[in-house]
Formats: structure tokens, C-alpha cells, sequence
């Protein structure tokens, strides 16, 4: 029989159930997917029930903050899986070339567009894009799910900034639109998320954003933010496995 779409509703229900279900399941077992014949695991004593309970309640606010990102999970995951089954069919070497033909297409253009410096400036940042792209397909490929999280999607944000940015540094137009809202980003997280122990105090007495300072940024950038994508595919495969 033809397995009915639950719709956009029944799919959000489904989500937020799952995505519960794996809050609970990080104190209490078998909350998540549990086995067919062991079944979902239930309070028996007056104090389980207490805790049991009071846990779930506590989980509807992560799971209505969480849900957002749990969209962004599933949507990094589809297009991640599409780079991944086309790296599949490159393999190392064929991403390393189509990141030279890309990244090689970039520098001729900054060949006839840039001086001298900036030229070599986005040549070598293109060719570090490449590394880091040939990584990216070398360890989401041969690690586990830990590996791909800590150094396969950190390498490929690096392959997506760095050489936009170091050409920015010679290109006044491209310039115009990085280095403004690169500024208004590093402002946000200073004043939010680094402002914690005075840290945002000190990047800002230590540090200049200019010049190379944005190149440093994105880069540094690129690796709690790969490493938050990374997550939240994980906690998509989590609540809805890619066979669903």
C-alpha cells in the first residue's frame, strides 16, 4: 500500500515529537526510536514519575527554541547530501580539480583585475581553498560522525570564505559589500556572544578589524560555524533519519 504524506503539519508534529523525544532520551532510556521488542521505557516509582514528568516539561521550551534549527539541520543535510554524492562521483581528486577550475577561474579574473599582490594574495588563498576542500571530501568520507562534524564541514566553510574575502582586500566593489557587513557581524558577536568574562573587551583592544583582520575573522569563523552545522545535521539524522 502507498504510503501516505502526513503533510506539512503532521510533519512539523512528527518533528517536534522526535525532537522531544531525543530530549528525554538524554536522561532517561529508550525515549527515541525505542526497540520493537524492548518497547518505549515508562515510570514505575512515585519519584521516576516525578522526574519523568518534570523533564518533559522542562523540554518544551528547547524543543519550540530548538525547532528553528532543527529546519536548518534538515536543509544543510539536503544540500550537504548533494555535494556529497557529487564528491562521491569526483572523488579527492576530481574535487580537487573542479576547486582549481572554480577557485583557478577566480584567480585569472584577479590576474587582469588586481595588481600584482593582490593577485598573488588571491592565488594563494585559492590555493588553500583547495586543501581545504579536498579535506572536507577526504574526512566526510572516511571518519564517522564525529569526524565529519569537528574537521569535514569546518574545511568546507573555509573553502567557501577564504578566497571571496582575500580578494575583497583588492577589489573596491566586492570590498563595498564583505567589509561593512563583515563589521556589523563582528559588532553582533562581540557584543553578545564574546561579551562573556570581558573576552569582546579584549579582542578589541588586541585586534584591529582591517586588512588582513578580515581574512583572521572569516577564517576563524568558519570553524565554530561548521562545527554548528555539523550539529545540527547530526541532530537532523537524530530525530529524522534519512530513510524517512
Amino acid at each position: 500500500m502507498e504510503r501516505r504524506s502526513p503533510g506539512l503539519l503532521g510533519a512539523v508534529r512528527i518533528d517536534m515529537t522526535r525532537l522531544h523525544e531525543t530530549w528525554m532520551e538524554v536522561v532517561f532510556p529508550r525515549q527515541l526510536d525505542p526497540g520493537h521488542v524492548l518497547g518505549k521505557w515508562k515510570p514505575e516509582s512515585g519519584v521516576q514519575k516525578v522526574g519523568y514528568y518534570l523533564w518533559g516539561v522542562l523540554g518544551l521550551l528547547p524543543v519550540l527554541v530548538g525547532y528553528p534549527f532543527l529546519l536548518v539541520g534538515f536543509g544543510t543535510r539536503y544540500y550537504a547530501a548533494k555535494l556529497d554524492s557529487a564528491a562521491a562521483r569526483l572523488g579527492i581528486i576530481g574535487a580537487i580539480l573542479l576547486s582549481v577550475v572554480v577557485w583557478g577561474a577566480l584567480s585569472v579574473l584577479a590576474r587582469f583585475q588586481l595588481s600584482t599582490e593582490g593577485f598573488m594574495a588571491v592565488l594563494a588563498a585559492s590555493a588553500v581553498a583547495t586543501v581545504a576542500a579536498a579535506a572536507a571530501v577526504f574526512f566526510g568520507r572516511v571518519g564517522g560522525r564525529a569526524t565529519s562534524v569537528l574537521l569535514a564541514y569546518p574545511s568546507a566553510m573555509t573553502a567557501l570564505f577564504l578566497p571571496p574575502v582575500v580578494a575583497a582586500l583588492y577589489e573596491p566593489t566586492l570590498g563595498d559589500i564583505v567589509f561593512p557587513n563583515s563589521e556589523e557581524l563582528a559588532i553582533w558577536i562581540l557584543d553578545t556572544i564574546l561579551v562573556v568574562g570581558g573576552l569582546n573587551d579584549v579582542l578589541r583592544d588586541q585586534f584591529a578589524l582591517e586588512g588582513i583582520g578580515y581574512v583572521l575573522m572569516w577564517f576563524g569563523l568558519s570553524i565554530p560555524l561548521g562545527w554548528g552545522l555539523g550539529v545540527l545535521v547530526a541532530l537532523a539524522n537524530l530525530v529524522r533519519p534519512k530513510d524517512d
